[in-house]
């Protein structure tokens, strides 16, 4: 069932005047309705305007994005990061970047299309990727593999462990990561995963990301070698794209305060209802993600009865699998996740 509404689905949602819980979406920290974060967008709105479509290569230019760049890179451990307008578009500029003669392009299973090309091949399985990649490289072909994949793939598969990725021969390999889902929300001081693969050894290692998820903000960022971030600076792609409201990234470099005690508040509300709930065999989840999903309408609808709305459609088109999901996020309250975990346990 679609829900259409008028204003943020925050932690209750208002439908047919009826009052509903809202267990979905992916504001992690609950920060686009967060007065104190709010106040500090509206003060940096006021600074830089609502929108600058100007080129970044332009003869007039902010700092805010170098700076918000260099916090950006600081905090995941790279060398160096760029943002752009939106997460889907960082993904598309790292694909088209690594589209050519010389790279063949291998994608694991549930990679977000953000990273696709048209001569992109999605595997359904981790075993058949390996034979692929081994396959390509026992060959005559000199073209370096490259892997996209998502860090969080909602399947367990390979945030926090990365278990299948480690039995790749990652040394010759070109690694490249969305971890929209994670930026913001997983990691020490929500750093992401980007450390924690470098610890792979893989022969390059690039990383993009949403940072509307973690950081309540409307942009997206590519993380990499000074090197490689300063070639894709100076592209046609990079010079010729709006870059994100500068308003939002000022806001992002003004709230890291914020985001510490939110990330707090998210973190308590998931051990509470890690240990209220009997039954979370039935739910998919990854340690220290605040997403569980499961395959049960019945279970949304029962949820629903209750007055409790999840995350539920055919995702990314409508000829997909159904995507259910509960999402844990800091605005709940403690009543909220109490109020979820009894009905779990009674209808599971």
């Amino acid at each position: 069932m679609t829900h259409f509404i008028d204003s943020f689905p925050s932690r209750t949602i208002d439908i047919d005047s009826i009052t509903y819980t809202y267990f979905g979406g992916t504001a992690y920290l609950g920060l686009q309705d967060f007065k104190p974060y709010q106040n500090i967008f509206i003060e940096n709105l006021k600074r830089y305007g609502t929108n600058y479509g100007a080129s970044r290569k332009s003869n007039v230019r902010f700092t805010v994005f170098e700076k918000a760049e260099l916090v950006l890179a600081n905090l995941v451990g790279s060398e160096a990061c760029l943002t752009m307008s939106s997460g889907y578009l960082a993904g598309q500029f790292l694909a088209q970047f690594l589209e050519h003669k010389k790279h063949k392009l291998f994608y694991a299973p549930n990679t977000h299309s953000a990273l696709f090309t048209k001569k992109a091949k999605n595997y359904d399985r981790y075993t058949n990727l390996y034979e692929g990649i081994t396959k390509h490289l026992a060959s005559k072909n000199s073209s370096i593999p490259v892997l996209f994949l998502d860090s969080i793939d909602f399947s367990g598969i390979n945030y926090p462990q990365f278990t299948l990725l480690k039995s790749l021969p990652l040394s010759e390999i070109i690694l490249v990561v969305d971890d929209s889902h994670g930026i913001g929300v997983v990691g020490e001081n929500g750093i992401g995963v980007f450390k924690d693969l470098q610890k792979l050894g893989a022969k390059q290692l690039f990383m993009c990301c949403s940072l509307g998820k973690g950081f309540g903000i409307q942009a997206g960022a590519v993380f990499g070698t000074k090197k490689h971030i300063t070639v894709m600076e100076n592209s046609t792609f990079f010079g010729g794209a709006s870059p994100a409201s500068p308003a939002g990234v000022a806001t992002f470099i003004d709230a890291q305060g914020i985001y510490q005690k939110r990330r707090t508040l998210l973190e308590e509300n998931l051990r509470l209802f890690l240990q209220e709930t009997k039954k979370l065999k039935v739910f998919t989840y990854m340690k220290g993600h605040p997403t569980f999903s499961y395959q049960n309408q019945k279970l949304t609808d029962t949820l629903f009865q209750h007055k409790i709305i999840v995350t539920h459609f055919n995702y990314p088109n409508q000829n997909a699998n159904i995507m259910s999901r509960i999402v844990i996020s800091a605005v709940h309250t403690k009543k909220d996740i109490l109020k979820l975990t009894k009905v779990l346990n009674e209808n599971i």
